[in-house]
């Protein structure tokens, strides 16, 4: 049984959050939960809260054991980007590129 959870447009780039998500692909709920307190990554933050959603609506909806799930799959995805622009010297501009990303977690008992 597998069951998702999902967070769209977090503001960072999707590129930080596949550093984090790489951490805690194929491990126990439990182990990459721990991994992911200890981390000092900003992305570890949201990556924790989507993971026990995934645990919350798998014990919910589903009836699973937590002490058996694992994070089966876990993707973060580009999302929308927002565009700025910064003033410069002699009347002229920077484009500023702020990224965002969603990010998918699946968690399973096999």
């Amino acid at each position: 049984m597998e069951t998702k959870a999902v967070v769209r447009n977090v503001p960072f780039s999707a590129q930080k959050g596949r550093l984090v998500a790489d951490m805690v692909r194929g491990e126990p709920v439990e182990r990459a939960l721990d991994r992911l307190a200890t981390s000092p990554r900003r992305a570890a933050v949201v990556i924790r809260k989507a993971i026990e959603s995934a645990v919350a609506n798998a014990e919910h909806n589903e009836g699973a054991d937590i002490d058996e799930l694992r994070v089966s799959r876990i993707f973060v995805d580009e999302a929308r980007t927002w565009k700025r622009f910064q003033a410069r010297a002699r009347g002229r501009g920077n484009r500023i590129l702020k990224r965002n990303c969603h990010i998918s977690v699946v968690v399973s008992d096999e």
